[in-house]
Order: C-alpha cells, then sequence, then structure tokens
C-alpha cells in the first residue's frame, strides 16, 4: 500500500524552464539601467589636415606668451602674474593696435600663445583656456555694443537670423580668436 502513494505523489521539482528568461532579463534591464561615465573634454575645433607644412611668419611683438609650469604658476611675457590679472593683460596685448611697440600691432595679428609643462594640473589649464576665451569674448561683446551674455545669445542665433550672423561676423572679423597651444614641455623645462 505504501508503494501505491509514492508513485502517485508529484515528484519534487522546480520547473527552471523560465530561469534562463528571467535571467535574460535581468541581465537586459541592468545593461540600460547601468550608467557608464563618459570622458568630456574641452571642444576645441581642430584645423583641417595640412599636407603640406607652411612655416608662418609672425612678429616676436605680435606673440602673448603665457607659460604655465609645473607648479601651476603662471608666467605672462616672462614676468610672473596671477589669474586674476590675465584678463586685463591679454585686452592690453590684443587692442593695442601699435601703440605700444612691443605689443601687437593689430587685433587680427595678435596671437597667444599657450605653453603647459608636462606636470601643469588640467583645471589650472583649463582655468586660463576660459580666461583667454572670456577674454575674445568681452572684446567681441564690446565691438558690437551689447553685454557679454547678450553676444553669446546672438553667437547662439546666428544659424537662423541673419541680423544675428551679421552681428556676429563683424565681431568675428574684427577680433578673430588666434589661441595657439604650445607643444607642452618636460616638467620643469621650457
Amino acid at each position: 500500500m505504501l508503494n501505491k502513494k509514492k508513485g502517485n505523489r508529484p515528484s519534487a521539482e522546480v520547473n527552471t524552464g523560465s530561469m534562463a528568461d528571467i535571467a535574460f532579463l535581468l541581465l537586459i534591464f541592468f545593461l540600460v539601467t547601468t550608467t557608464i561615465a563618459s570622458d568630456k573634454g574641452i571642444p576645441v575645433m581642430l584645423p583641417p589636415k595640412v599636407e603640406k607644412e607652411t612655416d608662418v611668419k609672425v612678429k616676436e611683438r605680435n606673440v602673448f606668451n603665457v607659460l604655465i609650469n609645473s607648479n601651476d604658476m603662471l608666467l605672462v611675457e616672462e614676468e610672473p602674474m596671477e589669474l586674476k590679472g590675465l584678463k586685463k593683460a591679454t585686452k592690453k596685448f590684443i587692442t593695442n593696435r601699435g601703440q605700444n611697440p612691443e605689443s601687437s600691432e593689430s587685433p587680427n595679428k595678435a596671437v597667444i600663445s599657450l605653453k603647459t609643462d608636462r606636470g601643469t594640473s588640467y583645471e589650472i589649464y583649463i582655468k586660463v583656456r576660459d580666461i583667454l576665451q572670456e577674454t575674445y569674448t568681452e572684446l567681441r561683446a564690446e565691438h558690437i555694443g551689447v553685454t557679454p551674455i547678450e553676444f553669446m545669445k546672438i553667437a547662439a542665433d546666428r544659424k537662423n537670423e541673419a541680423a544675428s550672423a551679421e552681428k556676429y561676423d563683424k565681431a568675428k572679423g574684427e577680433y578673430p580668436i588666434m589661441i595657439s597651444d604650445a607643444e607642452p614641455s618636460d616638467a620643469g623645462g621650457n
């Protein structure tokens, strides 16, 4: 009698047929909901590749040298400088218009040469780069008689509005951004 009852009972198994489906759905869920950190960089427009290199002659007076050493100290035109003085010195150089024979001849010829050491921190490089970019934005805004914030709006609207494009091109023509990133030198060297 006991044997008959044992044969009638269902076996004690767990149905694992849908376990693969559940595991697959969990895998997809975690892949979709996981955020992957992406590196962010500085949006810099690179020039097109030039097949033949040409030497560009630039007068020494038209080059504004900015050096950041491996201790994150700023050297502007071979003189130590604090970050807060960089914008004023850069504006003075760019807007010289030939008045000072040791400074730029015109805004169209003024070149800012930014050089770093390999030990320079990214934070100071970004700050200096932002100050230089901000200087050009302020000069362009002053040229067309608006605030820097209004100029940024004009820059954003220039693709949709002809009047904005005209103002932007006028300011860009007067103050072209010419910032040259020189090849970094070894820490402590020039």
